[in-house]
């Protein structure tokens, strides 16, 4: 991917950097495809595939790192994130970014792509934005909480603390306690058990693709199963042998079904 650039926002009256990246075609008309990271994610971590999905779909590609992550201004070791903290970002946080590397959303309304928690923030924009957003693609994301996803971040932090999984972190985020415990403390809160979008995102309109893994360590079907009763034009795909990414475990599959689906709603 090429190298990344920062741009400065303002969010609840504070000032941040946030780091972006442009991938894909140069042609202003084109499609534009906005990348929303994991819970630990970054831009570096996306590694090559926005570039690629972006030249097999003929898109534009924003690529950032939320607040706390990648070489976004990070998260103050004091600060704790609420319950509400996919809101905000889906809220706040995107509109800002947007606003800030000039996307006219009214003009040209982007496409959505996340991942995990990017994934649950993309469906929480989408179902607020209305026809300011064009549609939406999710991989792994979240409407309710599970046992099974507060148990593998549980053997998460116990990783972070134990092996080596904070120096390869590292390599991804200047700060990578900022992006762990924002990410890691939140998700075992006991506040957050109760988390839900299940009724809020039955509001969204627009195109939507929902990819999940049959053997996804963070959360079983009924994720996207559950999003697809709530939002009747979802389209599904359930990958064999996927986990949680299935942008890393079944890249060729899932750049098929983004570049089918976008053929077919994007104008």
């Amino acid at each position: 991917m090429t190298a990344a650039d920062r741009v400065r926002v303002g969010v609840d009256g504070r000032e941040l950097d946030i780091e972006i990246r442009w991938v894909g075609e140069g042609d202003a008309e084109a499609p534009l495809l906005v990348f929303l990271h994991e819970g630990l994610g970054s831009v570096s971590m996306w590694r090559e595939f926005p570039r690629e999905l972006c030249r097999a779909a003929g898109c534009r590609g924003l690529v950032y790192s939320r607040p706390g992550y990648g070489h976004s201004t990070p998260r103050a070791p004091e600060e704790l994130w609420n319950p509400d903290f996919m809101h905000r970002q889906a809220l706040d946080v995107l509109p800002a970014v947007l606003r800030a590397v000039g996307v006219d959303v009214e003009r040209h309304p982007p496409w959505l792509f996340g991942h995990s928690d990017g994934g649950s923030i993309a469906l929480l924009h989408a179902a607020h934005a209305g026809t300011r957003v064009a549609g939406a693609i999710v991989l792994a994301p979240h409407i309710l909480v599970e046992e099974l996803s507060v148990a593998s971040i549980e053997k998460a932090r116990q990783a972070y603390l134990e092996t080596d999984l904070r120096q390869r972190l590292a390599r991804h985020h200047a700060d990578p306690d900022s992006a762990f415990w924002g990410w890691n403390r939140i998700w075992l809160d006991p506040r957050f058990r109760d988390w839900s979008i299940e009724r809020e995102i039955r509001t969204i309109a627009c195109p939507l693709l929902a990819v999940q893994g049959v053997d996804d360590e963070y959360g079983t079907l009924e994720q996207i199963r559950g999003i697809a009763r709530r939002v009747p034009q979802t389209e599904l795909l359930e990958l064999a042998d996927c986990g949680h990414s299935p942008h890393r475990d079944q890249p060729r599959a899932v750049i098929e079904a983004c570049v089918e689906f976008l053929a077919r709603h994007a104008r």
